[in-house]
């Protein structure tokens, strides 16, 4: 008789190990998420590199392995009452194409970042400090795959997709300087170089999709949008990018930026520097120097 006791009390066992986890679950509130409250997850209430508006591709890849180091230094906007965020960072891009020139990856992330916000600019973004913030941090990786579909010497124009998943790899979700979950997009860009005098004018146009989670198994979509005009003569280049993106919260969720970037080429070693500027829900303006150097791979 000891035989079936003891398969009996087994099988009571196992159902109350199957019992447990459900009698857990339904505790367990699962709220339906409420479309009429902005999560306020979005770039216009966290540092400058949580939601950044992505340099555009020209429509073109690149056919050499290409190397960019720059430094970066941020800060807010007066306008939008957040002149006292103050952040620097050290900001490193590979593209390596990938046994063509029609196909590159790309890889690209601030390694390094330092930061200090007022107890003001805490208190706007609903954060729970009462005084000043300072500290350290690395950044969110950004992994894109490139591909050119059309070329100007062939088609007219110059076309390129790619499409970038961004990592949830930085660590301060609490302090405001990034957000705590992955995120991805993918784009189109079409451009068109002319000659003009001793030098060349080349015009981009951009559109794109981009999506991040806010709260409560939500997410945001975006529109991207793009318009890329660069002039180059000889070692000397110059360009403007006017870009952004629409969220369909439209509350702090529609970054718009002007950028305009210098740059002088030793061959093969290139120096830059650029300016960027948020018009709307990007409260900074950031100032950028630094050199990108090509290698022969192909």
């Amino acid at each position: 008789m000891k035989k079936p006791t003891t398969i009996y009390t087994l099988l009571l066992a196992l159902a109350l190990c199957l019992c447990v986890p459900r009698v857990a679950m339904a505790q367990t509130p699962i709220v339906k998420p409420n479309l009429g409250i902005p999560s306020k997850i979005g770039p216009a209430y966290f540092g400058p590199n949580a939601f950044p508006v992505p340099d555009m591709l020209d429509g073109r890849t690149s056919e050499q392995l290409k190397v960019e180091l720059y430094a970066d230094g941020f800060v807010g906007t007066t306008t939008d009452n957040l002149g006292d965020d103050i952040t620097a960072d050290l900001f490193v891009r590979l593209t390596l194409p990938l046994f063509t020139p029609r196909a590159n990856l790309t890889v690209w992330m601030p390694i390094f970042e330092y930061f200090h916000t007022s107890a003001e600019v805490n208190a706007l973004r609903r954060l729970p400090h009462t005084g000043d913030l300072a500290g350290f941090d690395s950044g969110d990786v950004y992994v894109s795959a490139d591909v050119s579909l059309l070329s100007q010497e062939k088609c007219g124009i110059d076309l390129a997709a790619r499409t970038v998943l961004k990592t949830a790899s930085a660590n301060r979700f609490a302090e405001g300087r990034c957000y705590d979950a992955p995120g991805y997009f993918f784009d189109l860009a079409a451009g068109r170089e002319f000659r003009l005098g001793e030098g060349s004018v080349r015009t981009a146009l951009s559109t794109g999709f981009l999506c991040w989670q806010t709260d409560n198994g939500r997410q945001n979509d975006a529109v991207m949008y793009g318009l890329l005009v660069a002039y180059t003569r000889g070692r000397f280049m110059v360009d403007t990018c006017y870009g952004g993106y629409i969220g369909w919260e439209g509350y702090g969720d529609c970054p718009m930026t002007l950028k305009t970037s210098l740059g002088y080429s030793f061959g093969r070693l290139q120096l830059r520097l650029a300016h960027q500027v948020g018009l709307h829900d990007w409260p900074y303006h950031q100032l950028r120097l630094g050199v990108t150097y090509l290698f022969d791979v192909l």
